[in-house]
């Protein structure tokens, strides 16, 4: 599976463009700010029909204009497939498939496994557990539509029960009947997404724990641990016995939504102890991993985005970075970088097809 073209029209930075791609190595140089990393966003919203950095969708389009579109053109399983996503102004996203509309959005997720190395991804370490819980959200609802499912069934019912709690504390009342109904829902859906949550962690850290060894040459240790107040006793259980608690809080303590990975490096918390070169090392093996995983999991070689990947790493890091995407291993992977002249000598000991594009404010020209 590879993108072959890409269309966009009033995205972010980009009044206009049209670019074939290379099925194996896409590289794209320019100074900060000229709209490298809105290009990576474009080919991320093709496979998630949102963007990577702004939950708001109307803020992706182009300065003074009513509109974005951006079209891909795809070879998946030898057929080609156009993917589209548009939007206007005061109107709802669209996503079409071969000139189809999906009638849900969340439909189309999973048909172009996709992983995105980014400098924003350092909220992960640095940001509370509702940024990691989007992480393991993100990852496994690319193979697993009913979690997905799942997930915003739960929270719905989170923020029906959360209102509930505030309106007995507003009109003074108690209906614990009308609790429990928001209990039952949550506490099965609940149970589904920890038992997804609980295999994927088990099975991504080995992953992880290989590329981040094979990266920074066995010199530090990492772990990643998976919290959950689920598992030990029954959700349902730990609902109702926290009824008491939650109405005084006027919010739901107990559940799924309050997951969390603990982050380590020689077993203390890597926002404290990492310096920023084990920092990157660490979420670049975590995406290598997650690339890894989704890779077995579909049969398919997702496509891989390095945004900025080799800003604050030693040379023996970023050795053992491009050894990893030089090999066979990977299917179509695109980079950025600021050095043409530095990325030219990676580029000159690589055996490997690839583009090399420099980009200038919301322009891109073949090198």
């Amino acid at each position: 599976m590879y993108l072959r073209k890409l269309n966009l029209l009033n995205f972010k930075t980009y009044s206009e463009l049209e670019i074939e791609l290379s099925p194996k190595l896409n590289c794209f140089v320019g100074n900060n700010g000229v709209g490298k990393t809105n290009l990576f966003d474009a080919i991320y919203y093709l496979a998630f029909c949102k963007s990577y950095f702004n939950s708001l969708d109307s803020a992706n389009i182009k300065h003074f204009a009513d509109f974005f579109m951006i079209q891909g053109e795809f070879e998946i399983d030898g057929q080609t497939e156009r993917i589209q996503c548009n939007l206007k102004k005061d109107q709802k996203k669209r996503a079409r498939r071969n000139d189809k509309e999906y009638q849900r959005l969340a439909d189309h997720i999973g048909l172009i496994p996709l992983v995105m190395v980014s400098p924003a991804d350092s909220s992960l370490i640095s940001e509370g557990s509702e940024e990691r819980r989007r992480y393991m959200n993100g990852v496994i609802a690319q193979y697993d539509r009913q979690y997905l499912d799942d997930v915003m069934r739960y929270n719905k019912a989170l923020a029906q029960r959360n209102r509930l709690l505030k309106e007995f504390a507003r009109l003074n009342y108690y209906d614990e009947d009308s609790l429990l109904i928001w209990d039952d829902q949550m506490s099965l859906l609940g149970e589904r997404i920890f038992l997804q949550r609980k295999d994927f962690i088990s099975r991504l850290l080995p992953i992880f724990q290989y590329y981040y060894d094979y990266i920074s040459n066995g010199h530090e240790q990492v772990e990643l641990k998976y919290h959950t107040q689920a598992g030990e006793r029954p959700l349902a259980d730990l609902m109702r016995e926290a009824h008491a608690h939650d109405r005084q809080l006027q919010f739901s303590t107990i559940g799924i939504h309050r997951d969390d990975l603990t982050l380590e490096l020689s077993g203390f918390p890597m926002k404290q102890q990492g310096s920023q070169g084990q920092q990157k090392t660490y979420l670049v093996a975590l995406k290598m991993a997650q690339y890894d995983f989704l890779k077995k999991i579909s049969a398919v070689r997702p496509m891989i985005l390095l945004d900025d990947v080799f800003d604050k790493l030693d040379a023996n890091r970023v050795t053992q970075i491009i050894k990893l995407v030089s090999d066979n291993h990977f299917g179509q992977i695109f980079i950025t970088d600021t050095n043409m002249p530095h990325l030219q000598t990676i580029l000159s000991g690589l055996a490997v097809e690839y583009r090399l594009f420099q980009v200038t404010d919301g322009q891109i020209s073949l090198v």
